[in-house]
């Protein structure tokens, strides 16, 4: 999105930043750009949110601010208030992530944790217009929850922050700061983030630019002009990625078509983490998918992140089919423990299944694709 926008418009950008993950960057002309961790925020991510946050304090009365937001911005704009570490913050995140919580619990506690997220970096722009244009990876384009929201109202509260962490059992295990900080805001110690009609975020225009849904879309276009039969059968699959995978090998199973057919979902499920293995959501998938496809032929399957990367591995997914679990075997691989131990990429990695893009510079969610014969 900053290169395409130093293209249109370059000779017209004043002062700028391009915030990305690490070995997503691309050279810039104008903008400053910093690479920071990703989804575990580090201490890259607060300097970057600082100097987001002075950028926008920045904007002048014959200026506008545009926002460029896409997935990944809860991480790579994180910065804590007085009262906190961003140590605390990444511990925070790091426990969410691990209970498998989805995307709209983990923001509901980074908007409260922070310092950019729940309508904040809006607030701090001083009466500027601010155009924001938004490549969604939530389901539903929800604009509060895409980045967690910078630059609009969040309706979620410190209580509601506090219902996650008991939700998944995680009032005592993350640091006592963050549970004390949480409980202050909630009994109105602390400054709550902006709600819908708050003044400072009426000077904003929002546009979602490009979804999930472009990809389903242009996946299915491209399968039908190669002459194959294509149907999405979801636009919103969700929840644990080793259940999703089973349920979808089992809904292409039971399609009654006589012809080759390609089925298509989009969406983003999440990880409980069990074991000491390595992964993501889409190898996990591929792995659930790869031992509900034991044995049976003519069904292949490929999960993937549309960003190129999946967890914390150089993967964007995985593929499977009938023969994936017979494959591993062969090597002295156990498919069903290595999805117990959360080890998909391992598995993957030695079976020859793992998928490979490098980074897209992109992120609408993910993709899953399964071919049928007939």
């Amino acid at each position: 999105m900053a290169a395409a926008l130093e293209e249109l418009v370059g000779d017209r950008i004043v002062r700028g930043l391009a915030v990305t993950k690490d070995g997503h960057a691309l050279p810039l002309r104008s903008l400053v750009t910093i690479e920071a961790a990703h989804p575990v925020p580090d201490q890259r991510c607060e300097r970057a949110a600082r100097e987001a946050l002075a950028l926008a304090r920045s904007v002048g009365p014959e200026e506008a601010l545009l926002v460029l937001l896409s997935g990944g911005a809860s991480a790579l704009l994180t910065a804590p208030p007085p009262g906190l570490r961003q140590e605390d913050l990444a511990r925070t995140t790091a426990a969410l992530l691990a209970e498998g919580a989805d995307i709209q619990e983990l923001n509901c506690v980074r908007k409260h944790l922070g310092t950019v997220s729940g309508g904040r970096l809006a607030s701090h722009a001083r009466g500027a217009p601010i155009v924001e244009l938004v490549v969604s990876d939530v389901i539903g384009d929800r604009l509060e929850v895409i980045g967690s929201g910078p630059c609009t109202a969040d309706p979620t509260t410190f209580a509601d922050a506090l219902a996650v962490l008991a939700r998944r059992g995680l009032r005592e295990r993350v640091p006592r700061t963050v549970v004390a900080y949480l409980e202050a805001g909630a009994q109105g110690k602390r400054l709550e983030t902006p709600k819908p009609g708050d003044p400072a975020l009426r000077r904003v225009v929002a546009r979602v630019v490009a979804a999930n849904s472009d990809a389903l879309d242009a996946a299915r276009r491209e399968a039908e002009r190669r002459g194959l039969r294509a149907i999405v059968v979801s636009r919103t699959f969700a929840g644990e990625a080793r259940v999703a995978g089973k349920r979808l090998v089992a809904l292409a199973r039971a399609l009654c078509v006589d012809a080759p057919l390609v089925v298509l979902a989009g969406g983003e499920t999440t990880v409980t983490v069990r074991g000491p293995g390595r992964g993501g959501r889409n190898q996990e998938l591929a792995l659930a998918a790869a031992l509900a496809l034991k044995d049976v032929p003519g069904i292949g399957l490929l999960a993937a992140g549309t960003d190129g990367s999946d967890g914390p591995t150089d993967a964007a997914g995985a593929f499977a089919d009938g023969s994936t679990v017979a494959r591993g075997r062969a090597l002295g691989l156990d498919a069903q423990q290595a999805l117990l131990e959360n080890d998909s990429y391992a598995f993957f990695a030695a079976e020859g299944g793992t998928f490979r893009t490098g980074p897209t510079r992109t992120n609408v969610m993910d993709l899953v694709f399964l071919a049928r014969d007939g």
